[in-house]
């Protein structure tokens, strides 16, 4: 089940010139009463690096293509630098950067540098619009990693800058492993590029290791002997890199680098959603992101990284609006503030009401009554009681579950309607897929065949063609259960309907052969769609709803 709230309004100036955010987020008032005397810029630009130290994370590699697509949906959300990834990398890398940057997008187009010519070269073929340069200057870095003295540095650093500029680009300097560099080594190395013209400092924190209001007192030290504007890039070693990005801007920068889900080495970097929401609800900032579609570039990006969002990941994880203890829900269905920081909408996201051991009568009663099912009140009693024994058991209830149990306690039966009579797929080298099925519903036998790109497409195909063409496949899932060539596996099918966009429904099967056992999933799943649809049309007599 999901409920929305109406959108509301964007912010409006507040006192002293604090701007409230939207009206959609509920943040504590202490937060504008510390922050109005703060002075802050009034805009933030975001510098995504997905597609280079997101795709650092281990064990991810993308596609010239995935690239692509990602600096399309980046660009479509409003970030206003892409940093493409490090083109001297590979000549894969290479294309991969060239593409984007050919791509006509809104957003800078940035590539990632050493502070050397080659790798400037490759930025420029690439044809970028900037260049990120990089130069280590910590003390273990410059002694174990890079053996080169302080001069030398300053010297590499000056002259990458200065070949980028007279290339045309557009020059950001990062001095890797900033927050562990001595402050005054620091200055002489700034002072340098900015002598040469460079357009943008950045501060890496590259193991994550300040703490927030270090990081705040760090920018601010540096911000007042710099001209050009600073960015931060905050790694999440101690999980405090939202935090440190957060307080960096407090200390005056003005740019923060960011990526998709947090991704990115070790423990990942910054997420973009949740530096993005908290700029807004607590400083009240602006960006150029547009947060209604946060959710669906988080669905994007990890589908094509193949790195799953944790289900209690902030702002875009599954659990993020979802609520199942019944105090919690209560609230919910009276005033959505009461448990929720900001309304769903805003992030693409939509509220969902989850039903399990710790639910309560208001979370059963609020999804029965959408679909025109009333109990009475010791009626209720006894369906929260059996929800409950049932998630205590492991066991998820779906729509078409829930509604069966009320059934049973109202004294109706609910007999599958939906029956297999036949089914035949044939496959092979050279040979299309092809599935027939016969199913027998309600006593109306229909017959149904249809090819796929597998024996088990061709399945669904044909029952979903037999049943009902508005029905959709939503998600397919296959578990391996024991090893071997033998071995039991779990069929997850979820199907959907077009003509109900709300329903979901839901159909399990446990089998060693994987094909018939994706069927038998199919039919359980059909069966409650059928439930779903006909409690939902409120018809109480004939079985044909389809």
């Amino acid at each position: 089940m999901s409920t929305q709230s109406p959108s509301e309004k964007s912010g409006q100036e507040g006192e002293g010139g604090f701007k409230i955010p939207d009206k959609g987020v509920f943040v504590s008032e202490y937060n504008k009463k510390i922050l109005r005397a703060t002075r802050m810029p009034e805009r933030v630009k975001i510098l995504d690096t997905t597609l280079r130290d997101g795709e650092q994370t281990p064990n991810v590699a993308l596609s010239i293509d995935d690239k692509v697509k990602i600096a399309q949906a980046l660009d479509e959300l409003g970030v206003d630098i892409i940093e493409a990834g490090f083109p001297i990398n590979s000549e894969g890398e290479a294309e991969a950067v060239k593409r984007i940057a050919s791509s006509g997008l809104r957003s800078e187009i940035c590539a990632l540098c050493r502070a050397n010519k080659v790798d400037v070269d490759a930025a420029i073929g690439a044809g970028v619009d900037s260049a990120h340069i990089f130069l280590a200057t910590s003390k273990v870095h410059l002694e174990k990693k890079l053996k080169i003295s302080k001069d030398e540095a300053v010297e590499k650093a000056v002259t990458a800058v200065q070949y980028a500029k007279d290339h045309g680009l557009v020059t950001e300097f990062s001095c890797e492993d900033a927050t562990r560099t001595d402050l005054e080594f620091l200055h002489e190395v700034h002072k340098a590029i900015e002598e040469v013209g460079v357009e943008r400092i950045d501060i890496p924190d590259t193991v994550g290791v300040m703490t927030p209001p270090a990081m705040t007192e760090f920018v601010s030290e540096i911000r007042s002997k710099t001209k050009v504007p600073l960015a931060v890039h905050c790694h999440d070693d101690f999980g405090l890199s939202v935090a440190n990005s957060l307080a960096g801007v407090r200390g005056g920068a003005e740019e923060v680098h960011v990526t998709m889900n947090g991704l990115g080495e070790r423990a990942g970097n910054a997420a973009l959603e949740e530096v993005v929401m908290a700029l807004q609800a607590f400083y009240g900032m602006k960006t150029g992101i547009n947060t209604r579609k946060l959710a669906f570039v988080s669905r994007l990006v990890s589908q094509l990284t193949g790195i799953a969002v944790q289900p209690n990941k902030a702002i875009v994880g599954e659990n993020a609006f979802s609520h199942e203890a019944g105090i919690h829900v209560h609230g919910i269905l009276s005033e959505s503030s009461t448990y929720e920081p900001m309304r769903p909408e805003i992030v693409g996201k939509e509220r969902s009401i989850v039903l399990g051991k710790h639910s309560g009568h208001h979370a059963i009663d609020s999804r029965l009554k959408e679909y025109g099912i009333t109990l009475e009140k010791e009626q209720m009693k006894e369906l929260v009681k059996r929800v409950k024994k049932y998630a205590e058991s492991g066991k998820k209830l779906d729509d078409a579950e829930l509604f069966a149990v009320a059934y049973d306690i109202l004294g109706q039966e609910t007999e599958p309607v939906i029956r297999l009579e036949e089914f035949t797929a044939f496959t092979g080298l050279n040979f299309t897929p092809t599935a027939t099925v016969v199913l027998n519903i309600d006593g109306d036998v229909r017959r149904a065949s249809e090819t796929g790109v597998g024996p088990i497409d061709a399945s669904l195909s044909a029952m979903r063609s037999a049943v009902s063409k508005s029905i959709v496949l939503r998600q397919y899932r296959l578990e391996a259960i024991t090893g071997g060539s033998n071995a039991l596996c779990e069929v997850t099918v979820k199907l959907g309907d077009t003509e109900n966009p709300s329903i979901i429904s839901l159909g399990k099967s446990v089998g060693s052969d994987i094909v018939t056992t994706s069927v038998d999933a199919t039919v359980e799943a059909l069966n409650r769609l059928w439930v779903c649809k006909l409690t939902m049309n409120g018809k109480d007599g004939g079985r044909k709803v389809y």
